[in-house]
């Protein structure tokens, strides 16, 4: 029996209330700065479904990098994949390109919830049997590793004869929280994601769909940023710590005391990084009019980090190392980055 919705969220610790406070002072900040022409914003939305779509993809197996994604998206063969790897992304880039395009005349819902998944697999045919339908047998939460392999299981999820039950009452739960206002929005999204991501309603897709919930309820909420920077890359580069948190709290959630506080901070510390992300694109003097989609990821990796060397930068913004440097080069010339030592020692960062 799960703990009452209330109870969870009563009596949180000061530092989950910083970064609630911390993460609206950035969304204010960004509301009254914003100034960036739609045209800037278009481009900036288009990198992010292709970031996104990656990283979602990624965390679940996929072996896709953003250029390959952004290959498929734009029609060009990527014949190494896997035909899955290639309907999984297709699915998820639409499906979030239309809550990004729409979310102001969606209702969250569990008839949205189970649309969403429809059209996430809409591509994949292993799934034409379970598309938009809760699961009919039990599953388990894997923990993939980076080669897209099951290292363990994380825990036991819903058993499929309850999750009807548990999906209808987490919905209206969630339903009524943002309607009575009485606890944080940021607060009621976290919640959700952990109790969907325990009960895991569907077959397959479960975390892809969290994710792109994910960006529907935080847009719904007022943080109007969301389509600019990456939740799901911020979610990649910190998969560790996604999966013991969710799994810290979990383990205790049909406890008579349950501990949501491990999984709220990491979710809170990930949307308070975007925020600060969106808001220093209001400060680069539109650089992003000047910079092409890969100099963007280049810069924004920079951005997110002390220091790094042009090979960790291209390992991790899955850039190729001779765009890397040429992006470097170009950074050096705007006086936006520096350059710390020499040789196989060198590291770039960014100019405070």
């Amino acid at each position: 029996m799960r703990q009452p919705f209330i109870k969870r969220l009563e009596n949180l610790p000061p530092e989950i209330w910083s970064k609630v406070v911390k993460i609206d002072e950035l969304k204010g900040q960004w509301i009254s700065g914003v100034k960036l022409n739609p045209q800037v914003l278009g481009r900036l939305k288009r990198f992010v479904l292709v970031t996104s779509t990656g990283a979602s993809t990624r965390i679940e197996g996929s072996k896709l990098s953003d250029e390959d994604v952004e290959k498929l998206m734009r029609g060009i063969s990527v014949q190494k994949f896997a035909d899955r790897d290639k309907q999984e992304v297709k699915g998820y880039y639409e499906l979030l390109r239309n809550v990004f395009e729409a979310w102001k005349t969606i209702r969250f819902s569990e008839n949205a919830i189970k649309h969403f998944h429809k059209e996430l697999l809409k591509y994949v045919e292993k799934d034409k049997l379970h598309r938009g339908e809760y699961k009919k047998s039990e599953n388990k939460v894997h923990m993939i590793d980076a080669a897209g392999q099951s290292v363990g299981i994380l825990f036991d999820t819903t058993p499929a004869y309850l999750t009807q039950k548990e999906m209808l009452e987490l919905v209206e739960a969630t339903q009524k929280a943002f309607q009575e206002k009485r606890f944080h929005p940021l607060l009621v999204v976290g919640n959700f994601l952990v109790e969907f991501l325990l009960i895991h309603p569907f077959q397959d897709g479960n975390g892809r769909i969290s994710r792109v919930l994910t960006n529907l309820l935080l847009l719904q909420s007022g943080y109007e940023y969301t389509p600019y920077v990456s939740h799901e890359k911020l979610i990649e580069d910190n998969k560790a710590d996604y999966y013991l948190t969710l799994r810290k709290s979990q383990k205790t959630m049909r406890a008579k005391k349950a501990n949501i506080v491990p999984w709220l901070d990491f979710f809170l510390t990930v949307v308070q990084k975007q925020s600060e992300m969106a808001l220093d694109l209001l400060s680069q003097e539109n650089i992003e009019k000047i910079f092409s989609p890969k100099q963007i990821v280049v810069w924004n990796y920079l951005t997110s980090v002390e220091e790094a060397t042009p090979g960790e930068i291209a390992q991790n913004a899955k850039i190729a190392r001779p765009t890397v440097n040429q992006v470097l080069d170009k950074l050096m010339r705007l006086k936006k980055i520096e350059r710390i030592g020499l040789g196989r020692s060198t590291r770039y960062r960014k100019l405070k």
